[in-house]
């Protein structure tokens, strides 16, 4: 049987949206290559409105009264199977972290949980390269594809219902950053100054799908 990820699963979201799936076990790069392109192309259609990438899959906002669902189907469809993607040629940004303490109250308990010392749980999160796979979520925020898999761990059974702007984090397979204080079910093992989000900046929010992100040890507090 073929993988999943070639034959995604097409859903109506409601009345005004369709969600293409194609999201398998694990995170795909190529896969996201293909939804980026997949996007811009769709945006491209009379009466699409919005088309919003997400991990390994793609909603479009779309006028019923201007396009049928069903047209709309068959042109996401045909765009999946038929469009050749180039690689998004994102900017290089370096986010200088401020490591453990009460900045990054979960990395000690993290450390244990792996086995490793906290420096080495710090030097495999800087030393990996991550990719921006989608923004969302809430403003700004962004879903980092490239954690070292030695680091992934599942997220918290309980949320914390504030956990500050600026706080690296990590949760699943995935790294991200919070670009507003609000609760949150991933762990915290640092903070940043960025700024990820301010409406009054164009674009608003600081990285877009496909730019690249490095981070910085800026110090590792006790």
């Amino acid at each position: 049987m073929a993988p999943r990820s070639e034959y995604p699963v097409i859903s109506m979201e409601g009345a005004g949206a369709v969600l293409l799936d194609a999201a398998d076990a694990v995170f795909s790069p190529q896969t996201q290559e293909r939804v980026w392109a997949v996007a811009k192309a769709l945006r491209q259609v009379p009466g699409v409105m919005e088309t919003v990438p997400g991990m390994n899959n793609l909603m479009i906002v779309f006028d019923p009264v201007a396009i049928a669902p069903e047209k709309l189907e068959r042109k996401l469809d045909a765009a999946w199977h038929n469009i050749v993607p180039d690689a998004v040629a994102g900017r290089e940004v370096e986010v200088p972290v401020r490591y453990g303490g009460a900045e990054g109250e979960d990395l000690a308990a993290l450390a244990e949980h792996f086995g490793m010392a906290p420096e080495e749980v710090v030097r495999r999160h800087s030393e990996a390269h991550y990719s921006v796979a989608a923004v969302g979520a809430m403003p700004g925020f962004v879903y980092l594809s490239g954690l070292d898999p030695s680091l992934a761990v599942p997220r918290r059974a309980v949320p914390r219902m504030k956990v500050e702007v600026g706080s690296v984090i990590i949760g699943g397979s995935q790294a991200g950053i919070m670009p507003v204080t609000a609760p949150s079910g991933w762990h915290i093992i640092g903070r940043t100054d960025i700024t990820l989000f301010d409406a009054s900046r164009e674009p608003p929010a600081a990285f877009l799908p496909g730019d690249r992100i490095r981070f910085r040890v800026e110090r590792i507090l006790p």
